[in-house]
């Protein structure tokens, strides 16, 4: 089939999707420290709306699926929806982002219902720095999660992790380290800006530019070239068995060559995650609306997407503090 363009001519394949704004961690950088009222459950889609809005979806071109929340394993009977969505027609790639907290349970059925891989998110490797993070999270749980995918199968393994000054920033070259000895792909991203100012500041953002001066204080950092590698650019310290990435959402973002949409846990399609702008596919979903109705506004979506964005973070600064920008904190978009 041929793939969906958008007015810039890039092809729209990837949908992420989330299933739930729970979690059942209270992360520094996701969640304000009084934390959020949940939407209510009746607003929530169910997982026959998912599947229905990702069957209709492949019949456009979107090939690539994943699944986030909030924490998508906290939602009941995760693993029935994985094997719904790999049952679908078209749908060539099926990943789930995790905290992990609940990994050791559910990888073995995750791995039999069809998941591709998995992406964990993990900002230390240091059990106390990981309780002040996550505001009370147990590290022990997450090594065993990743224990648990290697084991069944389900890799590669991506590690995904948010460097931030003066919270974790001196562990940078201990996650970079972990390729040496493990066929991880460990991914930095930037810092990205959600929700208010209390989770989000210029003081704390590290550019992908510093993060990667500080990894090559190890040893020298050769390109890889990775097949799908979406985002990230990838590289690979001497004699290491993985590989390391790097996403620049902020200071060299990656706008030229997105191919994705998001779908929010309450139904709203979202072009662009540094956009305010959504479609909202429920009142069609639970009003009778026709699969052609769904799939106009699903190309109504691709259509609306803009070119990108140009912003810095002292440009970031001034928004988020006059309300300007990112008003869902991550938990409720989706990663």
């Amino acid at each position: 089939m041929k793939l969906l363009k958008d007015n810039y001519q890039r092809s729209i394949d990837y949908l992420r999707v989330s299933i739930t704004d729970r979690c059942n961690l209270r992360c520094i950088y996701c969640m304000p420290s009084g934390g959020l009222i949940p939407i209510e459950h009746k607003e929530i889609l169910t997982y026959e709306e998912i599947i229905r809005v990702i069957s209709i979806s492949s019949k456009i071109g979107v090939r690539k699926i994943r699944i986030t929340g909030g924490e998508p394993l906290v939602r009941r009977n995760v693993v029935y929806l994985i094997e719904s969505i790999k049952n679908i027609d078209g749908i060539e790639d099926l990943s789930l982002t995790t905290n992990g907290i609940l990994l050791s349970r559910y990888a073995e059925e995750l791995k039999h219902a069809g998941l591709d891989r998995v992406n964990v998110s993990l900002d230390t490797l240091n059990p106390e720095r990981y309780r002040m993070i996550t505001r009370g999270g147990d590290l022990d749980f997450v090594l065993k999660g990743i224990e648990a995918i290697e084991r069944v199968g389900l890799n590669p393994i991506k590690i995904n992790m948010v460097p931030i000054r003066g919270i974790n920033s001196d562990e940078i070259k201990d996650f970079a380290k972990l390729t040496l000895k493990s066929p991880y792909q460990v991914r930095f991203i930037e810092y990205m800006p959600f929700g208010s100012e209390e989770m989000w500041s210029t003081e704390k953002f590290i550019s992908t530019e510093e993060i990667k001066s500080i990894v090559e204080s190890i040893d020298t950092l050769y390109p890889v070239k990775m097949k799908k590698s979406g985002p990230a650019r990838y590289f690979r310290l001497e004699n290491g068995l993985g590989v390391i990435g790097f996403i620049s959402p902020i200071s060299n973002h990656f706008c030229d060559e997105c191919n994705r949409l998001r779908l929010t846990a309450d139904g709203k399609l979202r072009p662009c995650l540094f956009s305010e702008t959504e479609v909202d596919l429920k009142p069609a979903l639970r009003g009778g609306a026709s699969d052609d109705e769904i799939k106009r506004l699903l190309k109504l979506s691709i259509e609306i997407k803009p070119e990108g964005h140009n912003i810095d973070p002292e440009k970031l600064a001034l928004m988020i503090k006059n309300r300007e920008f990112c008003r869902r904190p991550m938990s409720r978009i989706g990663g």
